[in-house]
C-alpha cells in the first residue's frame, strides 16, 4: 500500500476524490491545489506514491506509481509494478467503501503518471466508479484492452485534459488515448479538453473544468 498523503478537507460521509500525482512529486502539491476547487461535501485523499528507481531517470530513486522505461508509445511497460499500483489504489477505494462510502461516489483522478494509473485502475476494477480525471497522461498497457472487455465502468463519465504545448507527454498520447476509451466505453460520457499554450502542467481553465466535472458528478446527497 502507498502511504496515504495529507487530505484537502478530508470529513466524514464526504464524497471522496483520490488523486494520484506525478512521477517525482508527492501528494501534497495536489491536494492544495484541489483545495482550491473543494465543495464542502467533497474531499480530496492525495496519496504519497513509493519510492522507487525509474528507469527513465538513470536508475534514480524517486516517488513513482510504478516504473517508467521510456516515452514513445512504443516504448517496454512495467506491467507487473502498474498492475500492482492499480491494487494499491483500488485497496484504498475499498478502505472508502469499508467507512460506508458507496464505490460509485467516488472518483479518481491523477497528473501524467498518476493519471495513467487512474484510468489504468478504472478500466481494471470491479467497484463501480462516480468517474475519472485524467490530466496530461496515457493509457498504460493499451493493447491488453480489447473492445467491450470492460467491466462495471463502460458508462463512466472521464474527463481528459491536455496542454497543446505538453513536451514530456505529447498531446499526440491523449488524442490516442481518447480514440482508445472511445472504443471501450461509451463515448458520450468522454470528454477530452485541451489548453492552448499549456505545457506539462495545469492551469486556472482546466481546474475550472475539473471543479465542473466533480461538482457534476459527485453532486451533495439530500
Amino acid at each position: 500500500m502507498p502511504p496515504t498523503g495529507g487530505g484537502a478537507g478530508a470529513a466524514g460521509g464526504c464524497s471522496p476524490v483520490i488523486f494520484l500525482h506525478g512521477l517525482g512529486d508527492t501528494g501534497h502539491g495536489w491536494s492544495e491545489a484541489l483545495a482550491g476547487i473543494k465543495s464542502p461535501h467533497v474531499k480530496y485523499i492525495c496519496p504519497h506514491a513509493p519510492f522507487m528507481p525509474v528507469t527513465l531517470n538513470m536508475n534514480m530513486a524517486m516517488p513513482s506509481w510504478f516504473d517508467i522505461i521510456g516515452l514513445s508509445p512504443d516504448s517496454q511497460e512495467d506491467e507487473v509494478g502498474i498492475k500492482q499500483a492499480a491494487e494499491n489504489v483500488k485497496a484504498l477505494i475499498d478502505q472508502e467503501v469499508k467507512n460506508g462510502i458507496p464505490s460509485n461516489r467516488i472518483i479518481l483522478g491523477g497528473f501524467s503518471q498518476g493519471g495513467a494509473l487512474s484510468l489504468y485502475t478504472a478500466l481494471t476494477t470491479h467497484q463501480k466508479l462516480a468517474g475519472v480525471v485524467a490530466l496530461s497522461c496515457w493509457l498504460p498497457l493499451r493493447t491488453s484492452f480489447v473492445q467491450g472487455a470492460v467491466g462495471v465502468n463502460k458508462e463512466i463519465p472521464v474527463l481528459q485534459c491536455h496542454g497543446d504545448c505538453d513536451p514530456l507527454v505529447p498531446l499526440m498520447f491523449g488524442s490516442l488515448t481518447v480514440e482508445k476509451l472511445k472504443s471501450m466505453i461509451n463515448p458520450a460520457n468522454i470528454t477530452f479538453r485541451t489548453y492552448s499554450g499549456m505545457m506539462h502542467s495545469s492551469c486556472i481553465e482546466e481546474m475550472m473544468d475539473i471543479k465542473q466535472f466533480i461538482d457534476k458528478h459527485l453532486p451533495p446527497v439530500d
